[in-house]
Formats: C-alpha cells, structure tokens, sequence
C-alpha cells in the first residue's frame, strides 16, 4: 500500500465520511461513532477533502483542518485522511472508483447526513455513487423527513432497507441505502465558524 494510506484487508467493511471538516466538531464525532455502531463497520475513514466543489467559500488550509481534525477524532477504528489530496480526486465518484481499485475485497460504505442527501442529486455522477457503493445516512435534527424527500430519496426509495438491515449494510450488493434516525449532535461547521471559534486561516482565535 502507498505511504500515507490506511491499511484495509480484504472482508473489512470500511465507512467513508466525506467533507471539508472546516472545522471538524463533536457533531462529526458522534455521526462517526453511530455508524460504527449502527453500519456494523470495522472502520471509518475521514476523508478531508481539499474542497467543496458545492461551496463557494474556500476551507481553511488542509494542515490546520487535518490537525484539529486529528485531535478531536481519536477512536482505534477511525482514521483522518488527505486521500483525495494524494489520489488527485475532486469528486466523490472519482474517489470511490480509485478507493475500489487500490483496496480490492473491502466493502465500502458511504456516509452522510440527511441534509447532503437533500442534495445529493446534485452531486457529480451522484448515481454512479449509489450504483458503487452502499450508502448510510445518519439524520441530524429536523433533517430525516426533509431527507426522504428529496430526489435522490425518491429515484431509491426501492433501494432503501429498514433499519433492521443495517447492521450488515456494508455487504449488501448496490444500489441499497438505509436512513438512520437518531438523536444526533446538532452542531456544525459553519454555526462555529458563525461564532468566531474557528477564525481566519483555520485556527480557533484566543480565549
């Protein structure tokens, strides 16, 4: 395996949890830790992207969200990542294809909030994405019914399994998804950002 990235073996089952983490909060770390519950996964990645290409707003540097990242995330079975920084990818169909030819027999799993599902559709090749890999979606506050409602729900809702199934989501064969409602971490990136905590170039200001 290359220098810098993380060691899966074949059977593993391994979540992918996608965003810029400007800045990374205990709302992240509490989706992460329900899915590792929940999607009977062996692991969760953080995949700290070098940007959203849905935001217009530009992340604060990659070291600096990296590092915070790094200190707030600490679980044996969770790993903070720049892979899209070394694997040359932008967008998350891209990443899936490259991440399933580097790590052959690894289940992947992607993951997100029911407010990206709102939006999925509007994703690159966002039906690639669901064709690749089973997805999880974890419903922050007030977002599971916005969630199922939206288009990306709709052109699935086939494929959508009961909660009951998600213990083994990982090796259900695509397109196949579950909507887990759970009381979740309200907090996010840019209501900390909104407050001042996480200041210009990345870093928390003093005080």
């Amino acid at each position: 395996m290359r220098q810098g990235f993380p060691i899966a073996t074949r059977g593993m089952t391994v979540g992918l949890l996608g965003g810029s983490f400007d800045p990374a909060h205990q709302g992240h770390v509490h989706i992460t830790r329900e899915a590792l519950r929940r999607f009977g996964l062996d692991r969760v990645w953080w995949l700290v992207t070098p940007g959203n290409p849905l935001k217009a707003r530009q992340p604060a540097p990659m070291a600096e969200r990296l590092a915070r990242a790094r200190a707030l995330m600490r679980h044996p079975r969770v790993v903070v990542t720049d892979l899209e920084a070394h694997l040359g990818t932008r967008y998350t169909a891209a990443t899936i294809r490259q991440l399933q030819a580097l790590y052959p027999g690894v289940n992947f799993v992607w993951l997100m909030g029911a407010d990206n599902l709102v939006q999925f559709h509007r994703w690159d090749r966002w039906e690639q994405i669901m064709q690749a890999v089973p997805v999880g979606v974890l419903a922050r506050p007030g977002w599971g019914l916005k969630g199922r409602m939206g288009r990306a729900a709709r052109v699935y809702a086939r494929e959508r399994v009961t909660e009951g199934a998600a213990g083994k989501l990982g090796l259900l064969r695509p397109p196949v998804w579950v909507l887990a409602d759970v009381p979740l971490n309200d907090l996010s990136s840019s209501a900390i950002r909104a407050r001042g905590e996480w200041g210009q170039g990345g870093k928390a200001p003093p005080g």
